[in-house]
């Protein structure tokens, strides 16, 4: 019997995703203060976590329940691709490597993948859709920040094969909604993707060492002082 996963996912993180952007480089990134060396080094670790989600969705394509959430047009590798180009050179590929945790974050989707690849759904959402609900947002903000071009870095925000954003995520929920799981399962798939959450904040905190070499302890403090509410929340499927 199917249930109503897609809701269930949107209400049980919404803690996660708060919390998450309350970490300081996100709430510094939010305010309009980037630094361009932590920034494509956030870029190179996104590489490596979409390379180990997209393998392991291409190698259960037929999977009932994993199958039908791995919509292509999200695919960000190939666009991740292009950013490191831009931002390491066409060398690009030796001079990369993943951050511990974008290491912790990619041996996770491997190891659920192995052993219970269902909860792959709660890393899909927690990463594809917020990618895609504050897409435009987060390229402006990093645009005018580092002084871009309006594609150069930044293609990882642009998805060019969903020109109806509203439309997509209401047959996302659909799909969600649809999957032949128990509420036992839906459980899983929640809690797995409040995991997703802290592998990403483990991520963002490993910039911050970074970001207040940049800018100073003392305005990294003032950015980072107040918590705020969850911005993106609103806008998230």
């Amino acid at each position: 019997m199917a249930v109503a996963l897609a809701s269930q996912l949107r209400e049980g993180t919404k803690k996660a995703h708060t919390m998450a952007e309350n970490t300081g480089f996100v709430s510094c990134f939010l305010k309009g203060v980037v630094d361009k060396a932590s920034y494509r080094t956030l870029v190179a670790d996104l590489y490596f976590v979409y390379s180990a989600m997209e393998e392991e969705f291409g190698k259960l394509r037929d999977h009932p329940v994993v199958g039908p959430v791995g919509f292509p047009e999200l695919n960000r590798r190939d666009s991740l691709e292009q950013d490191l180009a831009f931002y390491f050179g066409s060398d690009w590929r030796s001079a990369v490597q993943p951050t511990p945790g974008a290491q912790q974050y990619v041996d996770r989707l491997h190891q659920v993948a192995r052993e219970c690849p269902e909860l792959l759904v709660g890393h899909h959402y927690t990463r594809y859709i917020g990618d895609l609900s504050g897409g435009q947002i987060l390229k402006n903000i990093a645009q005018k920040a580092m002084n871009l071009g309006e594609h150069d870095g930044l293609r990882f925000y642009e998805f060019d094969a969903i020109p109806d954003e509203k439309g997509f995520k209401a047959n996302y929920r659909a799909v969600l909604d649809s999957l032949p799981i128990d509420q036992a399962m839906a459980d899983r798939i929640v809690e797995e993707a409040n995991q997703a959450f802290h592998l990403n904040m483990v991520m963002f905190q490993e910039l911050e060492g970074n970001l207040i070499a940049a800018i100073g302890k003392v305005l990294f403090g003032f950015l980072t002082r107040r918590q705020r509410a969850g911005s993106t929340e609103a806008v998230a499927a």
